[in-house]
């Protein structure tokens, strides 16, 4: 079996799950017998030994361009995203038809035309994989609607469609009128062994352990997506109960500054820690250190992040507007917007040993059925399909 791949990002060049998603995935996938070619849009210093990876800034084709971060989609400067999109979709044609593969397997709305323009060489079947829709980055206010269009056509023209959840295949039936028969549901995994921070790993403030304070985590990006305000609101919340306790923000984005000001004005600054984006060994001792993780995101297709700090034997309190509830079930879950209720919950897990040893073990039952390579087995079986 042999892939055509493209996606817009990988570790360490990520600023999210995407990359780690298609890191995990196409890992799996390798070691199932799957031969990949992964494309990248720009030449980045990646050599992973499982996988072969092209990049689509090839010489004398097309112009040259410059990549934006995903982070500026929904800011000021969404035409510099989907130009760069459309000129990787230029260059794809290219590559398909340089390329022998079987089946063409697009990742979100960046590499959607590329996927279209690759399949129209080779005229091999085309899977759209969907992580997340404009109706999640933007919490359903204030859609950009050429992007939406990209994801519109991207689902319209592929053969299969693969989401990450059911709460993920939902959005798409309703937002673009998909037919449902067309979506496989394939769960995001979790490579517990990635997530272990070697033994050398530290941070500078995680003395503050050592002092009996209580560490409760949000890891993300700092986006309206992933509901960093309601964090904070709780956290005011918790800590006028308890003021043993230490929120620490790990992640970058365009509503950082504004948590800056806000956990001012809530007078709780001197007990948040604003980490900034970490990244491997600095990012899994922040998770090991914690005692609770929080993801109160507005709309999660998915959440590996809480399946990563389950793995790690943290209690979790997720969304019930998340993809990843529907797998997890030893994880607290709460409406985003009720912060009172995260507020108690975090409460709880901390006063409660009982409470959260019953919680994390049973998290951790869950982990042992989600793992990437029964996700790629489940893309292999999707690949044939649509071969045969």
């Amino acid at each position: 079996m042999k892939v055509l791949m493209f996606g817009w990002e990988l570790p360490p060049y990520n600023s999210g799950g995407l990359g780690e998603a298609c890191l995990g995935l196409t890992k799996a996938l390798s070691k199932k017998g799957v031969r990949i070619t992964f494309v990248l849009p720009k030449r980045l210093d990646i050599d992973l030994d499982f996988l072969e990876i092209l990049f689509a800034d090839l010489p004398n084709v097309g112009p040259a361009y410059s990549i934006s971060s995903p982070d500026d989609v929904n800011s000021d400067k969404p035409m510099s995203m989907i130009d760069s999109a459309i000129m990787y979709a230029q260059k794809a044609g290219v590559i398909a038809s340089r390329v022998t593969h079987d089946v063409i397997h697009s990742h979100d709305w960046l590499t959607f035309p590329a996927g279209i323009a690759a399949k129209r060489v080779s005229n091999k079947p085309l899977i759209a994989h969907i992580h997340s829709t404009e109706f999640d980055r933007t919490g359903g206010n204030g859609a950009n609607q050429k992007v939406a269009e990209f994801e519109r056509v991207g689902l319209v023209e592929s053969n299969r469609i693969i989401a990450n959840s059911e709460y993920m295949k939902s959005i798409i039936i309703r937002e673009y009128g998909i037919n449902p028969d067309k979506i496989d549901v394939v769960y995001n995994g979790v490579d517990k062994k990635s997530v272990v921070p070697k033994k050398d790993a530290s941070l500078e403030f995680a003395k503050i352990k050592d002092l009996g304070y209580k560490v409760i985590l949000f890891l993300g990006r700092i986006t309206l997506q992933k509901g960093p305000e309601y964090f904070l609101q709780a956290a005011k919340r918790v800590l006028d109960v308890d003021q043993k306790c230490i929120f620490v923000v790990v992640g970058s984005g365009d509503m950082y500054d504004k948590m800056v000001i806000d956990s001012a004005k809530l007078g709780i600054a001197k007990s948040v820690i604003f980490a900034g984006f970490l990244r491997g060994d600095e990012r899994n001792r922040v998770i090991e250190m914690s005692d609770v993780y929080v993801m109160p995101s507005v709309s999660e297709p998915f959440g590996i992040t809480a399946l990563e700090a389950a793995s790690l034997g943290k209690v979790v309190i997720i969304s019930k507007q998340s993809g990843v509830s529907e797998v997890l079930k030893g994880a607290l879950k709460v409406d985003f917007w009720d912060t009172e209720e995260i507020a108690n919950k975090i409460l709880a897990s901390i006063t409660y040993k009982p409470l959260s040893r019953f919680i994390t073990f049973v998290a951790k039952q869950d982990i042992k059925n989600l793992s990437w390579g029964v996700s790629a087995q489940k893309c292999v079986d999707i690949y044939n399909s649509i071969i045969n």
